[in-house]
């Protein structure tokens, strides 16, 4: 008899620090058999559906809420989530569940919503159903979400080229437990450290020691069906908050200590390499006239759109003007400035004010004479299957209607949704060639590395202020244990 299965789908990387709320115009909420149509896409539920098919599961499938990184997420999300899912877990005879995670969202009323989801989900499939899944690598990972899973499975490479198949991975593990009747646990430690986003590339220190040294120690133990290095979502504000590690086994308790406390003190060792910030605007603005020919990146980790910025951060486009950069580009998040120019044919020119609407920490719009370039849909395809923006939305993404307008020698992508640059698509569908230019603007801190790192000559971070601030002694922390570095001596 094909394996009763509960699939579901809860993803959303919180920023406290944001005003406002994320709710149910920020969600896509898909229910039951809507939920198939994503067998075969680039998402993790999409890769997990496909191994399902390959094992010949019987999939019952409850609900998958997603949206961007934002603000604090409202509790009817919350509520009406775990309704559909322990509603359609209920009385279902299930062999298993299997979850698509973030690990770092925050409601009204949870600072930790996994954790609150898990337990729900257990109380009503009992404690003999195994429950596995997939969760993002920047996870604020709890004991809760250790004491009611029993094995989920972390991406393992940011950005995060990898989510579809850590979800696969993670599949492939419950069909193991399923055969062998075995039933993993699992342990976490969180020792007292935090990164900022911008320190949390697996390709570099620290945690590309932190990921051999989970890998060696997965290889060395047969116990071990997966070790999981967490890196954290400083910027939800959080008791649990910063780096952790998490083991699923069938082994003794011990074992798995052993190996988690490794990690930690690895952590503890390499803690001051995770702790990036950058250099100020003059500071990088001043090399920028002695730079080789070929494209400049100019990264505004402040206003990452991935980290939940808003993307409509005025600093780096003050910077350009002010500094009369020439072939350069920007993309701005401003639904008002496009809605103004959807009135306007190609050429017209007009005095437009730009961006600074949605954080008390910028300066305000900032206004420019502009020519009306392209308006557009906004619709694009996502060239890379395997990116980020993949992981989160699949194929296609939407940025909502968008304007191209140009003030002197700065082209300007006005967009209504705000778009995580993490493909190149974002620009080509526009009508630009990202590589054409001498500089652009990218809002983000590590994720946008896998589509610009191959046409960059030079990749500059820059600090503006904005609310993803790597300088994380900077943020208004009220919850998270104390004391952690870098908050901390």
């Amino acid at each position: 008899m094909p394996k009763r299965i509960l699939f579901a789908g809860l993803f959303h990387e919180t920023h406290t620090f944001l005003d406002g709320t994320s709710g149910t115009r920020e969600f896509t909420q898909i229910l039951g058999e809507d939920m198939l149509a994503a067998l075969g896409d680039s998402s993790p539920m999409g890769g997990a559906l496909e191994i399902a098919r390959e094992f010949g599961w019987e999939v019952i499938p409850a609900a998958d809420f997603r949206a961007s990184p934002g603000a604090m997420v409202e509790d009817t999300i919350v509520e009406s989530f775990c309704h559909e899912l322990t509603s359609r877990a209920a009385g279902a005879a299930l062999e298993g569940v299997f979850i698509v995670l973030h690990g770092a969202m925050v409601s009204q009323s949870f600072d930790d919503v996994e954790g609150e989801v898990l337990e729900r989900l257990r109380r009503v499939v009992g404690p003999h159903v195994p429950i596995f899944g997939v969760f993002d690598l920047h996870a604020n990972f709890t004991q809760r979400m250790a004491d009611h899973a029993n094995c989920l499975v972390a991406y393992r490479e940011n950005p995060h080229s990898d989510a579809r198949q850590s979800a696969q991975r993670a599949a492939r593990l419950l069909q193991r437990c399923l055969t062998s009747q075995r039933l993993p646990k699992m342990y976490w430690q969180h020792p007292p450290v935090m990164w900022p986003p911008t320190g949390t590339a697996t390709a570099v220190e620290p945690m590309l020691s932190l990921e051999r040294r989970a890998r060696s120690l997965e290889a060395a133990s047969t116990s071990f069906w997966v070790v999981n290095v967490c890196a954290g979502f400083a910027f939800a504000d959080m008791a649990d908050a910063g780096v952790s590690f998490v083991i699923a086994t069938t082994g003794r308790e011990s074992e798995a200590r052993t190996a988690l406390q490794s990690l930690s003190t690895l952590a503890l060792e390499k803690k001051a390499e995770g702790n990036i910030t950058e250099p100020s605007v003059d500071e990088v603005f001043a090399t920028l006239d002695s730079a080789a020919p070929g494209l400049t990146v100019l990264v505004e980790a402040s206003d990452n759109i991935g980290g939940g910025a808003p993307g409509d951060g005025t600093g780096m486009l003050r910077a350009l003007v002010k500094h009369q950069v020439r072939r350069a580009a920007i993309c701005i998040n401003d639904a008002s400035a496009v809605q103004r120019l959807w009135s306007h044919s190609q050429g017209a020119m007009l005095t437009l004010p730009i961006g600074g609407r949605r954080s008390a920490l910028d300066e305000g719009p900032l206004p420019l004479k502009v020519e009306l370039l392209r308006l557009s849909g906004g619709h694009f395809e996502l060239e890379d299957k395997q990116s980020h923006l993949a992981s989160m939305f699949g194929d296609h993404y939407s940025m909502g209607p968008c304007a191209v307008v140009r003030h002197r020698g700065i082209t300007i992508l006005l967009t209504t949704q705000s778009t995580p640059p993490f493909d190149l698509a974002q620009w080509r569908s526009q009508g630009f060639d990202p590589g054409s230019f001498d500089f652009i603007v990218v809002k983000a801190a590590v994720a946008h590395r896998r589509a610009y790192d191959p046409i960059a000559a030079r990749m500059l971070w820059v600090d503006t202020p904005g609310p993803c601030s790597s300088n994380l002694k900077s943020l208004p922390f009220r919850k998270v244990s104390r004391p952690i570095y870098p908050l901390d001596s």
